[in-house]
């Protein structure tokens, strides 16, 4: 039994405590370790702040309150199902969402809040060529519907973002923070977010995700050259490379970076049980490497030649006396300290150097990491299949992950084609490997090309799956940019309409295709569901004071002309927080479709009439099924409102389940 000790007796620190816990809450709502109320009030829904005075410290521009407003506001929206678009419908676990990404961010939160491990985004550099179009937080989706035509446009005009007004920076910022706000939420306690940025707004970026996501969560600012010739468009230094930014949730730690082949050629020795490994020096090298550095890491460590073992302490007359020592002979220090050597004295190794004249100490690193620290969940007994990593550094180079492959890969899947500076599917491998796991969720909401999509799949191909959920605007590819006219033409010959979402849904297609074929397993998942931003499939009241009557009408049934079962089942899943690539049943009773969804976390029966005499065994069969699923969670169960002969037949469908224990009966 634990006793009491004197602290147990200490009342505690509610101030405090409860600081901590809105702080781990609200990040961006702190400045100096102080609450900033102002700020807070907003988080918390309080609109009229921004009628009151401008912020006053940190990274301020015009039009901050509104952005954040912008992030606090719901959508009205949802997205269609589009069956015919996509690749393996019923088995596939990945999402492509065609439209507005903050829109559609804001519409995953219920579904897939705290279950995204790793967000990848290549968002617009802003280098005043880029697409931007004005967010609006009164309604954004009515923003997003007359862009893409959905709706009457109104004279509606969108353009690069140019330097009109001196404001180039602040309609990035605006863009960029309702997006970064509303995608933290669905990463998880250990997940991760990276963000390729060029100098451009690396600067700005780092501050507002220093607000974001909090600057101790700062991982690190990865310089990544990509174009080792350098781009010839700057005037006096050609720019070789990027940025990577990347933060971590609380409980992030890094999986390592895949090692390459050279560096594989390094794990040259093998132990007694055929463990491969390499040998590194423990004698510090580089600043601060003298022993006044660090007193404690300087101690003898004493070799007995005949056993070839090592110790701390000198056990025959013979044993070699090592103590670390720099290139001056000076007295240096060793990486370990005292306790750390302790416990690794069996992978201590003591050479000598003639030309030197002097004994050092080597220490194993293991190829395998699970023989000398913790691995993933699975160990896999067959030694071609464990992954070989390394601690990344904050420098990335290679041919691999430039933009000349970048634009290889994506012509070998378009010949032709132009593409407007892709990413390499090996930089975001590199990634992937080093946030997730297999099996983890991805999601890019500036998709682009698709190619996270592409990296996905290459992994699935070799048996590393992951799920991803892209996000990309139909945006134009711009027919008076001479820079596109290549990929506009190729998009015309090949029957392609000549938008970015539709290349990058064509290249996972031609992707997948390629994959299969050279793939190592036969469990991979390599198709995509498709899904389109719009608004509600539930009728808003919108009276025409002009005719009330025919306003009444309209709007008897509450649902949108035009939409089927699937779309009002997907805006169900959305609204209940159940993800969309969740498996869905039909079973028909007295001739009525019932869908079960979640395997009975959730009915609908959307058959657009019910009679009286039809309601009882359409209830019963919903209970027969609820008996045979046995869901873990209440289930809910939706009827069309409009469906039922009269308001007896839905009162007595209602009654009928809930006396069975289905308590939750809604109609829609």
């Amino acid at each position: 039994m634990e006793k009491v000790t004197q602290e147990d007796g200490q009342s505690a620190d509610v101030v405090g405590n409860n600081i901590e816990k809105l702080q781990g809450l609200f990040p961006d709502a702190f400045e100096d370790g102080r609450v900033n109320f102002e700020v807070l009030r907003q988080l918390l829904g309080d609109a009229s702040v921004l009628e009151e005075g401008e912020e006053k410290y940190g990274l301020n521009w015009h039009g901050k309150k509104k952005a954040r407003q912008i992030a606090l506001t719901p959508s009205p929206g949802t997205l269609l199902p589009c069956a015919e678009e996509s690749t393996d419908w019923e088995d596939t676990k990945n999402i492509f969402i065609e439209g507005d990404n903050l829109e559609s961010l804001k519409l995953l939160q219920r579904s897939y809040a705290g279950k995204v491990k790793l967000i990848y985004i290549d968002p617009p550099y802003n280098t005043g060529s880029d697409f931007v179009y004005p967010d609006n937080y009164a309604d954004n989706l009515d923003t997003y519907l007359k862009y893409t035509g959905q709706v009457d446009d109104d004279g509606m005009k969108f353009s690069s973002n140019t330097e009109t007004g001196g404001r180039k920076h602040t309609n990035w910022l605006n863009m960029m923070l309702p997006r970064l706000k509303v995608a933290k939420n669905l990463l998880s306690r250990d997940g991760a977010i990276f963000i390729s940025i060029d100098q451009n707004e690396q600067p700005q970026l780092q501050a507002l995700c220093d607000e974001v996501f909090g600057s101790e969560n700062l991982i690190s600012c990865i310089t990544v050259i990509n174009n080792m010739k350098g781009r010839n468009d700057k005037k006096n230094i050609a720019t070789a490379h990027e940025y990577l930014l990347a933060y971590g949730m609380p409980d992030f730690e890094s999986l390592g970076v895949p090692l390459t082949d050279e560096q594989l050629k390094e794990y040259k020795h093998e132990d007694d049980n055929g463990e491969k490994y390499a040998l590194r020096d423990l004698r510090k090298r580089g600043r601060p490497d003298r022993r006044e550095d660090r007193p404690n890491m300087y101690f003898p460590i004493f070799f007995d030649e005949a056993k070839q073992t090592c110790s701390l302490e000198r056990r025959l007359a013979t044993d070699i006396e090592i103590t670390p020592k720099r290139g001056d002979k000076s007295d240096g220090r060793w990486r370990w300290g005292f306790e750390t050597v302790k416990e690794n004295l069996d992978i201590l190794h003591a050479k000598y150097s003639a030309k030197k004249d002097r004994w050092d100490i080597e220490h194993r690193v293991y190829l395998n990491p699970g023989v000398r620290a913790e691995v993933s969940d699975e160990e896999d007994d067959d030694d071609d299949n464990v992954q070989r990593t390394s601690k990344p550094k904050s420098f990335w180079w290679g041919g691999e992950i430039s933009t000349d492959v970048a634009n290889r890969e994506f012509k070998k899947q378009f010949p032709g084609s132009n593409p407007d500076y892709p990413k390499s599917p090996y930089l975001l491998e590199k990634i992937v490997h080093m946030a997730t796991r297999p099996g983890d969720l991805v999601l890019d909401f500036f998709a682009g090309y698709g190619t996270m999509g592409d990296t996905i799949y290459r992994l699935a191909g070799a048996g590393q799956g992951r799920r991803f959920i892209l996000i990309q605007l139909p945006e134009e590819i711009d027919p008076d940019d001479k820079d596109q006219a290549a990929t506009r033409k190729y998009c015309a010959d090949n029957g392609i309409a000549p938008r970015i979402s539709e290349l990058a849904k064509e290249r996972l297609r031609r992707s997948a295709s390629v994959v299969r074929e050279q793939s190592e397993t036969d469990d991979g998942d390599f198709g995509f569901r498709v899904f389109k931003l719009a608004n509600s499939n539930l009728l808003a009241w919108n009276p025409d004071k002009s005719d009330l009557e025919g306003t009444l009408d309209i709007h008897a049934a509450r649902l949108i002309d035009g939409r089927d079962d699937g779309d009002l089942l997907y805006e169900l899943l959305l609204k209940r927080g159940v993800d969309l690539a969740t498996p869905i049943e039909t079973k028909k009773f007295d001739g009525k479709e019932v869908h079960s969804i979640g395997f009975g976390v959730l009915f609908a029966c959307l058959a657009k009439s019910i009679e009286k005499a039809e309601v009882d065994r359409i209830a019963q069969g919903i209970l027969d099924w609820h008996k045979e699923l046995e869901p873990e969670t209440d289930t809910h169960v939706f009827f069309r409102d409009s469906a039922f002969e009269d308001d007896i037949a839905k009162t007595n469908m209602a009654a009928i389940l809930e006396q069975n224990g289905i308590t939750h009966v809604r109609s829609l």
